[in-house]
């Protein structure tokens, strides 16, 4: 089944290769039916496999998907294995594999990660479906991350040395209930899916995390100390800005519970400059490629190779999700 890559403006050129790669039906008679996207990875597979190995995404644009069940069959016929979401953000189910992204209020930002880098089994992939087009604004911007490591490493070396050298440690206190009003608004109930604490004590503790019980009916995780920098999974070779540095030191401060300085410090638990980090945050604002969202949509990441955020919006807006080991 023929398929096109095309060029789009907000597209970068990396080694030759444009990030992202993006991907449209080969157009056909006016009377013949645009091939379904499910159609087209099955009868591509490996094409697209290899599309993103090169690019770490890929931008499906102008086939028919027009629900949550088209976007799962799609997410199917990859015939990647399900990796269920762990982690703070509020979300919810839709039907199979699919979920919402993170239903924060559509005027927050939602800085650059890797998708529960946190955590001993993150996704190595993801993907997105745009549901509901935003009428301006809430684009998912993307940014390669070893170009990130570049970027750093050429202009904070000793930062990114005694990162290499100690990795991180992050600490989020977690409140009781739920918090519609924040990104990371789940309480630790939702959250670890119980209301019996010696549970959460045993899920923490197989995921590497510690825990303190807090007299307000929070709590405190631990994790670390954990590597900052890992390598990419196309190549083995390049370093990745593989953290949470940023989300954790602009995102987690939203919440009068959690001090910036405090959440996350290197592995011997000596501060991280906040100078460096806003530096940080500006390189992959300037490294990263903002696609506005057209109904239909679907986008796959390299969750090793890629970082994703979420830009603000003042309209209706719906992306769902589903995460892929």
């Amino acid at each position: 089944m023929a398929l096109t890559m095309v060029e789009i403006p907000e597209q970068k050129l990396y080694d030759g290769n444009r990030f992202p790669a993006v991907i449209s039906p080969t157009p056909t008679p006016a009377a013949a039916a645009t091939p379904g996207l499910t159609e087209t990875i099955q009868a591509n597979k490996q094409y697209i496999q290899d599309q993103l190995r090169k690019s770490g995404a890929v931008f499906f644009r102008g086939f028919p998907v027009n629900t949550a069940s088209d976007f799962n069959d799609a997410v199917e016929a990859f015939g990647y294995e399900e990796n269920p979401y762990v982690g703070t953000a509020p979300r919810t189910k839709i039907v199979g594999r699919v979920f919402t992204a993170n239903e924060a209020p559509p005027d927050v930002k939602i800085p650059f990660h890797h998708e529960m880098a946190l955590y001993p089994e993150y996704p190595s992939k993801l993907l997105f479906f745009c549901e509901v087009e935003p009428v301006s604004g809430g684009e998912t911007p993307i940014v390669l991350s070893h170009i990130v490591y570049e970027r750093m490493q050429n202009k904070h070396p000793q930062f990114v040395q005694k990162l290499e050298d100690h990795g991180l440690i992050y600490t989020k206190i977690i409140g009781q209930d739920d918090d519609p009003s924040s990104a990371i608004g789940r309480g630790w109930k939702t959250t670890f899916a119980t209301e019996d604490k010696n549970m959460v004590e045993q899920r923490v503790s197989k995921e590497g995390f510690r825990l303190e019980w807090l007299e307000d009916g929070g709590v405190k995780t631990i994790k670390g100390p954990i590597l900052g920098i890992k390598c990419d999974s196309s190549t083995g070779q390049r370093k990745t800005w593989f953290n949470s540095i940023v989300i954790a030191y602009t995102e987690w401060k939203g919440d009068a519970r959690n001090d910036p300085e405090k959440v996350v410090t290197f592995g011997d638990g000596s501060p991280l400059a906040a100078d460096i980090i806003y530096d940080c945050q500006k390189i992959l604002e300037v490294e990263s490629v903002a696609i506005p969202w057209r109904k239909g949509d679907v986008l796959l990441l390299d969750n090793l190779a890629v970082l994703h955020s979420r830009n603000p919006c003042a309209t209706p807006r719906r992306v769902l999700a589903a995460l892929c080991k």
